[in-house]
């Protein structure tokens, strides 16, 4: 059991990656925090006969952050592993972008990162020496943006491709400051994968390397690695998972 009993906060956990991951964690052993502003009873019914807890409301309310790492501690005493999963993506371009959605995208991907990881780190991981956090970005965050068709047809928004590029950035910082407490911080970029976030979005896949869309698994599978012990020697990377898309 490669995670026996550690405990692990998985936002955006109800679908998608974030259930995936919470899913793989638990069946090697984790003790699992589900995190969403909707029910995760689907993603607790997968869980077998593992620990959780269920926290549902915004996470980009700093007091929901805090009652949250507050519960865990509560619960579980200990907290081991951060999965900044949760996301929003508008699909607007530049020039209907509104304020109302750049803020949303930001507030969500970016700015709940910050949250997550601050409360978690300080002053829990911190006081353990130990910690792994993995922020989930976008290939959008490193190319500006993932072409496609369908009901929703065009790139991946401005204020998603900027959140996401400052994940990544926010990767790289936290990772720089927190390899002396023996926390590691990595980043899981991935490409085009069937979410909710992808409903009724069409990906030409036919150029990638591996011409299938990606499943919450594949990126599920990138994330315990860094989530790891293995990983121990591993820090401030993004590891893109996208089929071979950002060859070429």
């Amino acid at each position: 059991m490669k995670f026996n009993e550690e405990v692990a906060i998985i936002t955006g956990a109800a679908s998608g990656i974030g259930q995936e991951v919470a899913v793989q964690l638990s069946k090697e052993g984790a003790r699992v925090v589900l995190v969403d502003l909707n029910s995760c009873e689907k993603t607790i019914g997968l869980l077998a006969e593992a620990e959780y807890v269920e926290c549902l409301g915004d996470i980009r309310d700093p007091e929901f952050v805090k009652a949250v790492v507050n519960r865990t501690i509560e619960k579980f005493g200990e907290i081991h592993i951060l999965v900044n999963n949760a996301g929003t993506c508008s699909r607007l371009d530049l020039e209907d972008m509104t304020l109302e959605m750049w803020e949303r995208d930001l507030d969500t991907n970016l700015k709940a990162t910050f949250l997550f990881t601050q409360a978690v780190v300080y002053p829990h991981m911190k006081e353990a020496k130990y910690g792994r956090i993995v922020n989930i970005s976008s290939i959008s965050g490193i190319n500006g943006g993932v072409v496609s068709g369908g009901e929703k047809n065009g790139r991946s928004g401005p204020a998603y491709s900027a959140s996401k590029g400052g994940v990544i950035a926010l990767t790289k910082w936290v990772a720089k400051e927190l390899g002396k407490y023996g926390i590691t911080c990595n980043s899981v970029a991935p490409g085009a994968t069937l979410t909710g976030i992808t409903a009724g979005v069409a990906y030409d896949t036919s150029d990638q390397v591996i011409d299938r869309m990606g499943q919450p698994s594949d990126i599920a599978n990138a994330v315990l690695y860094f989530a790891s012990k293995d990983a121990s020697y591993t820090t401030s990377q993004v590891l893109k998972v996208d089929g071979g898309y950002s060859i070429g």
